[in-house]
């Protein structure tokens, strides 16, 4: 196996993932990760972390046992678990992660982890979350993106100085900022690929199954 082609999934302790894309995302996973009591939801459907990153204050003792050798402890209350986790997998050169369950549960944990999706993406541009109704990425500079016709598409702009310009969406944007979260949702793609355009900074993009 070639550095290019490890891939890692990040599961947080939210709502463990029930779509088929997330579920198989899962299964081909070359290692999984969790964020600290995220590993009981992974035992419970049937399959092993690789790792289990954080402060352990939420695994039983039988799981701290059980996985002694897979425990990477992080203390830092600084941060939150799903930022402990990407760090690991960066430090083990992950090429491309996908995070799964963080999302579906409180509100407050839902809207703090897509946040952090545009950090992490300056870091590593090929990292994604999957929900269990569609998939986030972050894009920068100009970017085709491959689609579907009807798709739905939601864009969020980080900065709301940011002009965006579409192509291959029903309702285009011209140079538009998306100075409010709403103004950017419910759009859809016309064909199998979009093009977006930003002036600067990233931009959060949301396309359903």
């Amino acid at each position: 196996m070639t550095q290019s082609s490890i891939s890692y999934v990040l599961l947080a302790d939210g709502l463990f993932p029930s779509h088929p894309q997330a579920l198989a995302c899962l299964e081909k996973a070359h290692k999984i990760v969790c964020c600290d009591g995220a590993s009981q939801k992974l035992l419970d459907f049937g399959k092993e972390p690789d790792y289990i990153v954080g402060d352990f204050d939420s695994i039983s003792p039988e799981v701290r046992v059980r996985f002694h050798d897979r425990l990477v402890h992080s203390p830092d209350q600084e941060t939150n678990d799903l930022t402990k986790g990407f760090r690991f997998c960066l430090g083990q050169d992950a090429s491309n992660i996908t995070i799964l369950g963080a999302t579906g549960l409180r509100e407050d944990h839902t809207l703090g982890n897509i946040s952090l999706l545009a950090d992490y993406a300056t870091y590593l541009p090929s990292i994604r979350m999957m929900t269990d109704f569609g998939i986030f990425i972050v894009v920068s500079d100009s970017k085709i993106i491959k689609s579907y016709p009807g798709q739905q598409i939601s864009l969020f702009s980080i900065d709301p100085t940011q002009q965006i310009t579409s192509y291959g969406l029903k309702y285009p944007l011209n140079n538009r900022p998306l100075t409010n979260w709403w103004q950017g949702t419910l759009n859809e793609s016309l064909t199998d690929s979009f093009r977006l355009d930003i002036s600067h900074g990233s931009l959060l993009i949301f396309q359903c199954y």
